[in-house]
């Protein structure tokens, strides 16, 4: 009965974070139709001009939704049937197969839109929308697979994976972005490219030499290195203090699939509370900056993409 209880709140933590995560990356396209009914929807477009088309993605997360059960959707768009609809869903559902148990929204809702270019390349290709026969193959790199993921634990073989390299001794550059502030709560993101973890303790420290920053009620950071010889991740997170609010984050960088990076978000309270918005503050930080920095592509630039990779963009720290 424990265990039942325990990966209920597990599912129920995941999909909070999911949401908040999406929210954050989707902006305004994302909407809340139900939150006590886990009832949510994103408009999606191609991306082009013409044929512009659309599709509206419901969903309903079901409580043993990511563990044991797929999200309940339905896909409105006028011109989508028959057989490009029994395809669409196909694929939606090949995709919670591959990656089930994970979660997996994020990964439908770009499917969803690099479904609808290829439509529409087809549809201009032979000039007749409401025929276009879509290929079988899909335009899919090999590096779009779900990654490896593992938590770095700061055992003595981790900790000495990239001892050989020179930049584990330099100090990366640390970006500092645009804060914002709620209620006379404000929230600072900052950024670094990492690759390795004596790195991540070389920015922590310097950061904390700035005495606002040392100030700041909460320093919540998260991040993630990928090793390339072990295709698998390093990754690890810090609520310092704001319960659940570095988890969130390290969820964020992995629906964005960045790698070789760390964000710190500094919060200085205000003497408001402010329930979660504070978690969607922290996010939409975490997304901004790596937005700017180049690590994410900002919602328009996904749009006009049109979705033909899953991964955003990631610089490379040489």
């Amino acid at each position: 009965m424990a265990d039942v209880i325990n990966t209920e709140n597990e599912d129920l933590q995941a999909q909070i974070e999911e949401i908040e995560a999406l929210s954050s990356i989707y902006g305004e396209e994302w909407c809340v139709i139900d939150e006590a009914a886990r009832i949510f929807c994103i408009k999606i477009c191609n991306g082009l001009e013409k044929p512009k088309l659309t599709a509206c993605l419901q969903i309903i997360l079901p409580h043993e939704y990511p563990s044991t059960s797929p999200p309940i959707y339905q896909i409105n768009a006028a011109w989508l049937r028959g057989s490009e609809r029994a395809k669409l869903a196909n694929s939606l559902e090949d995709l919670y197969v591959e990656n089930m148990g994970e979660s997996i929204l994020y990964l439908w809702v770009e499917k969803v839109r690099e479904f609808l270019v290829e439509r529409s390349q087809s549809a201009e290709t032979v000039d007749q929308p409401e025929k276009v026969n879509m290929t079988a193959e899909e335009d899919v790199e090999d590096d779009t697979q779900v990654p490896d993921i593992r938590t770095f634990s700061d055992s003595a073989e981790e900790s000495h994976l990239y001892a050989e390299r020179v930049n584990d001794e330099e100090l990366p550059p640390i970006k500092h972005g645009e804060s914002i502030t709620d209620r006379r709560s404000t929230f600072q993101p900052h950024l670094a490219p990492v690759v390795s973890p004596r790195q991540v303790k070389m920015i922590l420290e310097k950061l904390y030499e700035n005495k606002k920053i040392a100030s700041a009620t909460h320093n919540i950071y998260a991040y993630r290195i990928y090793c390339e010889d072990k295709h698998s991740f390093l990754q690890d997170c810090e609520d310092d203090g704001e319960t659940a609010a570095g988890g969130r984050l390290l969820h964020l960088l992995q629906i964005l699939d960045v790698r070789n990076v760390m964000v710190v978000v500094s919060r200085w309270y205000g003497g408001i509370l402010l329930g979660p918005d504070r978690f969607k503050h922290i996010n939409n930080c975490a997304r901004n900056i790596l937005v700017e920095e180049g690590y994410a592509a900002s919602t328009d630039e996904s749009s006009k993409a049109g979705g033909k990779s899953r991964r955003p963009k990631n610089k490379r720290t040489k």
